[in-house]
């Protein structure tokens, strides 16, 4: 009877036995560097079919947590991908390393220059060169006074006077409230805004 316990046991504890150990969890670190020791800013570091990883920071420096065998890819602007397989049974759960990144080589297209047949048809050409106008010269335009001024009689009033003027009409509404409004005939201001906005244009017929 004795035996027969051990062996139903161990049949049971068989399937245990036999599951594999599941990879040790470990806080990768390390620092991208150039065949020259110099860091690798911003490189991008990725598990391989999956979504983990992380990103160097201006010193070339990472660290994030992985798992022992876990593939590391590297991929930068400028240099060749490359990847790294974390070790397997390691003592302790945490691993760095110092990876070093390959220059990529980028080939451009062969540029052929023509020259001009003649001196003058050269001085010709580039003295009725007309280059587009920069960055520089375009904001120096648009910050001329004229522009300025043609831009602000064009605008709308923003939020803030559009808030002003209606709680100046709520006031001039509440102040008159219970009595006879005052009649503008009279008032030269008002005329002067009146005359103005003839002068502008403001009262023209629109087809």
């Amino acid at each position: 009877m004795r035996n027969l316990l051990i062996a139903a046991s161990l049949v049971a504890a068989a399937p245990v036995l036999a599951q594999p150990a599941k990879p040790g969890i470990v806080q990768f670190s390390g620092v991208v560097v150039t065949d020259s020791l110099a860091p690798v800013p911003f490189t991008n570091i990725m598990v391989r079919n999956t979504y983990r990883g992380t990103m160097s920071d201006v010193f070339g420096y990472f660290s994030f947590v992985a798992q022992e065998g876990d593939t590391i890819l590297f991929s930068a602007v400028g240099f060749t991908r490359s990847q790294y397989v974390i070790p397997t049974d390691l003592p302790e759960n945490k691993y760095s390393m110092i990876h070093v990144m390959s220059r990529d080589t980028v080939w451009l297209r062969t540029a052929v220059v023509y020259p001009w047949p003649s001196r003058e048809q050269f001085r010709e050409a580039f003295m009725n060169l007309d280059l587009p106008a920069d960055d520089h010269q375009i904001t120096m335009r648009n910050l001329s006074p004229a522009e300025l001024v043609q831009r602000m009689e064009s605008l709308p009033p923003d939020g803030l006077q559009s808030f002003q003027y209606q709680m100046a009409m709520d006031n001039t509404r509440l102040y008159y409230s219970g009595g006879t409004p005052p009649i503008n005939l009279f008032n030269p201001v008002a005329w002067a805004q009146f005359i103005q906005a003839w002068q502008n244009g403001a009262f023209k017929r629109k087809d």
